[in-house]
């Protein structure tokens, strides 16, 4: 017998462990073995190990406390402390002759009983733009502004994919995207149900995709200005929308008025003149030539973490992160969060929620974030304080396997792991996606079932579109994985254009144009009818989440809130699948169908109407 069994011991057993999950510090936690009688155990112990405030054991007694049916009860309480952290524990049972079983070691995750989360970002649903490719509504003219750029002519053409002479790929070929046209597209976006706008940066920068800031306090021009920033925000609010800003932190860019390595600036950047007021913000090992950029890529130099006069730039009472709150913004999410030291996100977290305090901080985090490791450092991302949520891409890997025929079972474990180390305000405030300005367009990648970065050449992914079969088979799974998605705990994130129909493999053919006027209709109503749902139905928003059937192609759930119980089934395989209500009554579903319905039966939406 092992007594890390359901019967035994289960953390989702509230006979087992109670309360479920993470724990508040401060709190007890109420852990029971539940042994059967004839393998004759006589005690049990908890052996705890925790993490942060100084590593410190403990061993538990837990005393046997009765009987129930034909197994023994060993129980016993333990406090937690008063520090946010991680705790790793183990339990054993031993028989009088010393003889005994051990279980593997646990996770608890312990956060600060003080933290409040804004509920708004975790319940509706969320839309990301790539500003430069979703609407634009006049050909820009690129002269004086930084980069060099050049501008196509045609929205449709492709972006530039290939190196130039130097072996460069520069990413300086804009299309004109503007803030402008994402004001003239909120309507589109109010119909799919959109609560949140999260905005890849908008700053100016050299490149298309504007992740090396230039100025963080300009509105790039072809974007348009500040005005017409609070402008969005406004009309966005008038709309019950939320504006979520890309704070990219841990670098700036090569050309920018603080490194302005190309001159640029009339200033003196850090790249130009030790004397600059710029210099101690970037880490020289040789200067102006060598010095730490991300990744190691020239362009992106990282920023000094431990210069105070930059963490006041980003954080004080007129910085960066409260002068776009007071603009009209409602939050941010950070990017690549696990380069920036804690003591710099919860600077950025307690600047927002001093300006705003309903300001949300989403961290980008791609594993899971209660127990990452950066740089030989245990994050704290989600223990209060930091990252009201992370960007959800565990899910999205589930998800993702699932749809391309995996098992059930493993989809619940992996969400199940995550929900039981997340605080569950965290867990709410997932930013939930299948696809990114980070990933391959998820049709396509519903379609290829590879991302073929190993077998193809870098042009045949540019000119690769799915052939019918593929488009089919790519939109019947993009259907199931979606209603899965919005009927999920957290925020469901479309990414631009998915709901359109977009294809593509790797960045640059994610960041395409959005094909206005040549959308696809049956996904458009799709993502229509699934977002008015999701901003509707209270379950959805809100309730809790109890499993139901997770095995083999089945996936079944339901969401449950205070006077609306809602049920979700899936069904990824490719043969008809009985499954069962929670009232017992039995249902068919078909291949790749997935269905909302009540308790009493009525189909709320499915993915073949």
């Amino acid at each position: 017998m092992t007594i890390d069994t359901p019967e035994c011991f289960s953390l989702s057993d509230s006979r087992c462990k109670e309360p479920y999950g993470a724990a508040p510090s401060g709190s007890k936690v109420r852990f029971t073995l539940r042994p059967p009688r004839q393998e004759g155990f006589t005690k049990a112990f908890l052996i705890a190990r925790w993490e942060f405030e100084g590593d410190w054991e403990l061993k538990l007694t837990l005393p046997w406390v009765g009987l129930e049916g034909d197994r023994d009860l060993f129980s016993g309480f333990l406090s937690v402390g008063e520090h946010p952290g991680l705790i790793w524990y183990s339990l054993r049972l031993e028989r009088a002759d010393g003889t005994g079983e051990d279980t593997g070691v646990f996770q608890l995750t312990v956060y600060d009983r003080g933290e409040t989360v804004p509920a708004w970002f975790g319940e509706g649903v969320c839309y990301q733009i790539f500003p430069d490719r979703f609407r634009r509504l006049s050909v820009p003219d690129p002269t004086g502004m930084v980069g060099g750029r050049t501008v196509h002519q045609d929205w449709a053409e492709d972006p530039v994919y290939l190196p130039n002479e130097h072996g460069e790929i520069r990413n300086r070929d804009f299309f004109g995207g503007s803030l402008a046209g994402i004001i003239e597209k909120l309507p589109y976006l109010d119909s799919l149900g959109v609560e949140t706008i999260y905005l890849c940066p908008i700053f100016e920068a050299a490149e298309n995709h504007r992740y090396g800031a230039a100025d963080y306090e300009k509105i790039d021009p072809m974007l348009g200005t500040r005005e017409d920033f609070v402008r969005l925000c406004g009309e966005a609010h008038k709309r019950g929308m939320h504006i979520m800003l890309d704070g990219v932190f841990n670098h700036t860019g090569f050309v920018s008025k603080y490194f302005n390595g190309d001159g640029f600036y009339p200033g003196p950047g850090a790249g130009q003149s030790q004397s600059s007021p710029y210099y101690d913000w970037f880490c020289f090992q040789h200067w102006p030539d060598q010095y730490t950029s991300w990744w190691g890529i020239y362009s992106m130099p990282t920023t000094n973490k431990e210069n105070k006069a930059w963490l006041e730039y980003i954080t004080g009472e007129n910085g960066i992160i409260r002068s776009w709150l007071r603009a009209g913004a409602d939050g941010w999410r950070l990017d690549v969060a696990d380069e920036l030291p804690d003591f710099v996100v919860h600077a950025i977290h307690a600047a927002a929620r001093a300006e705003k305090p309903d300001a949300v901080i989403i961290g980008e985090v791609w594993e899971d974030a209660s127990n990452k490791i950066a740089y030989d450092v245990r994050r704290r991302h989600v223990l209060g304080g930091h990252c009201d949520g992370v960007m959800n891409y565990p899910l999205r890997t589930a998800l993702l396997d699932y749809l391309l025929g995996g098992d059930g079972a493993n989809f619940r474990n992996g969400m199940e792991a995550l929900r039981q180390n997340y605080p569950k305000w965290a867990f709410h405030s997932c930013m939930n996606a299948l696809g990114t300005h980070d990933t391959l367009r998820v049709l396509t990648f519903l379609g290829v079932e590879s991302d073929h970065k190993g077998d193809t050449s870098r042009d045949w992914r540019f000119a690769h579109r799915l052939n019918p079969y593929e488009r089919e088979m790519a939109e019947s799974r993009l259907r199931l994985g979606s209603l899965l998605l919005y009927a999920f705990p957290g925020a469901p994130t479309l990414y631009y254009g998915d709901e359109a129909g977009m294809e593509g493999f790797e960045d640059p053919f994610n960041r395409r144009t959005f094909p206005w006027g040549h959308e696809d209709p049956g996904l458009v109503d799709w993502f229509t009818r699934l977002g008015q749902l999701r901003k509707h139905a209270p379950a959805l928003r809100r309730g809790d989440l109890t499993w139901l059937t997770c095995t083999g192609s089945i996936v079944s759930f339901t969401r449950e809130t205070e006077g609306e119980t809602l049920i979700v089934a899936a069904n990824a395989g490719w043969e008809y699948q009985q499954t069962a209500l929670p009232d017992g009554t039995v249902f068919a579903l078909a291949p790749l169908e997935g269905c909302i319905l009540r308790e009493n039966g009525e189909v709320l939406l499915s993915t073949l109407s």
